[in-house]
C-alpha cells in the first residue's frame, strides 16, 4: 500500500495520495460530529453548547500533537525518498520519544487547569457543569489521539495513506453505535458521549500502532529507539514546531472567538457549536490536500526532483482554487439546512442565531 511520490504522473499520484487522507480526517471530524448530532437532537441546547464548546477546545490540543507529528512526517518523507531507511527508523525514534514525553506534559496541563476553563471561555453557569462532566472524561483520550496521528503521519510518510483511512472508518462507526447506546440506551448524557469518542478513540490509535509495529517489517520505527542522537532530535523539533504552530494558530483563534460566544448565552454558543462543524467540514479536505501536498514536496525533495516539484505547486494551487470555490458556494446556498441538521426542528432560537 506505500505510494512512491517521486514517480508517475504528478497530479494523478498526489489526488490519488490525498484522497484517503481527505475521507479519513472528515471521518475524524466524526468523532465530535455524532456527539454534536445525538446530544444536540436528544439533550437540548444546553448539552449542545457543553459539547460544542468543548470541541473547540479539543481541536486546540489535538491540533498541537497534529502539528508535531505533521512536522515529524516530513523528515520521514524526506529519509524515505532518500531512500534512507536506517535514518527514517532513527527519525522515527527520536520524534516517538520526544511527542510522546509532550503529550503527558499536555494531558497533564488539560486536567490541572480544567475548572479554569470556565474563565477562560466565560462559560455560562447552566452550560458548565455538564462541559466540565464531558472535559473530564474526553482529556483521556488525548493520549489515543497521539497515537493515531503519530503512526498515521509514520504511514503517510512512506506513501500510505490508505490504511489510516481504515482504521478511522471502523472507529467512526463504532463512535455513532457507542454515542446511541450511551446516549439514549444508558441515559449516561454527555459523559456517556464523550466515553464513546474516548472508546472510538483508543481503537483508531492502538490498532493503527500494533500495525505499524508488525506489518512494517524493515520500516519498523522501533528498531533504533535506544540510540537517539542529540542532532536527530534537533532536527525532527525544528520541523515539528514550526508546523505546531502553523496548525494551532487558527485554532487558537478559533478558541478566542469561543470565549466571546460563550458571553451571550446558551443559544448562541449552541449556534456557533454548530456552525463550528459546518465550517470544520467545508475546510478540511482542501487542508487535508494540503498536507499530502507537503508529503510529496518531501519525498521529491528527499529525491531531488525539482522538476516534479514545481508541477505539483501549480497543479496543486489551482486544484485548491477551484475546490474552495465550489465548497463557498454550497456552504452559502444550503446553510439553513447544514444547521438544521445538528438542532431540534423546534429549537428555531439556535438556527436562527
Amino acid at each position: 500500500m506505500n505510494r512512491d511520490l517521486t514517480k508517475g504522473p504528478v497530479m494523478r499520484s498526489m489526488l490519488r495520495f490525498a484522497v484517503p487522507m481527505i475521507l479519513g480526517n472528515l471521518l475524524q471530524q466524526c468523532y465530535n460530529i455524532a456527539d454534536t448530532l445525538i446530544v444536540g437532537k436528544y439533550l437540548g441546547s444546553n448539552a449542545l453548547a457543553a459539547v460544542g464548546s468543548s470541541f473547540t477546545l479539543m481541536t486546540f490540543l489535538t491540533s498541537i500533537l497534529l502539528g508535531l507529528c505533521m512536522g515529524s512526517g516530513a523528515v520521514f518523507s524526506i529519509r524515505f525518498g532518500r531512500r534512507d531507511m536506517r535514518g527514517l527508523r532513527e527519525s522515527a525514534g527520536a520524534s516517538f520519544a520526544l511527542i510522546a514525553a509532550l503529550t503527558l506534559m499536555l494531558n497533564a496541563a488539560a486536567y490541572a487547569s480544567l475548572d479554569g476553563v470556565r474563565i477562560f471561555l466565560r462559560v455560562p453557569g447552566e452550560v458548565w457543569g455538564l462541559m466540565r462532566c464531558y472535559l473530564a472524561v474526553i482529556y483521556a483520550g488525548i493520549a489515543a489521539a497521539f497515537l493515531y496521528n503519530y503512526f498515521a503521519s509514520f504511514l503517510r510518510a512512506i506513501g500510505n495513506s490508505m490504511v489510516p483511512l481504515l482504521f478511522l472508518a471502523v472507529s467512526a462507526l463504532l463512535n455513532i453505535a457507542l454515542d446511541l447506546w450511551f446516549v439514549l440506551g444508558m441515559e449516561w448524557g454527555v459523559a456517556g458521549a464523550a466515553l464513546a469518542t474516548v472508546i472510538s478513540q483508543y481503537v483508531s490509535g492502538i490498532g493503527i500502532f500494533v500495525y505499524t509495529l508488525f506489518w512494517c517489517g524493515e520500516l519498523r520505527p522501533f528498531r533504533e529507539c535506544l540510540r537517539i542522537r542529540a542532532g536527530c532530535v534537533r532536527e525532527i523539533a525544528g520541523f515539528s514546531v514550526l508546523t505546531c504552530i502553523q496548525q494551532s494558530v487558527m485554532n487558537l483563534g478559533i478558541l478566542l472567538v469561543q470565549g466571546l460566544v460563550n458571553s451571550f448565552g446558551p443559544v448562541v454558543m449552541a449556534a456557533f457549536a454548530a456552525a463550528v462543524k459546518i465550517d470544520a467540514f467545508a475546510y478540511m479536505p482542501v487542508q487535508d490536500f494540503g498536507n499530502a501536498f507537503s508529503t510529496f514536496i518531501a519525498q521529491n525533495y528527499g529525491a531531488k526532483e525539482k522538476e516534479r516539484i514545481q508541477s505539483g505547486l501549480n497543479g496543486a494551487a489551482a486544484f485548491s482554487f477551484l475546490f474552495c470555490l465550489v465548497v463557498s458556494a454550497a456552504v452559502c446556498l444550503f446553510a439553513g439546512p447544514l444547521m438544521g441538521l445538528f438542532v431540534d426542528a423546534a429549537e428555531t432560537a439556535v438556527a436562527h442565531h
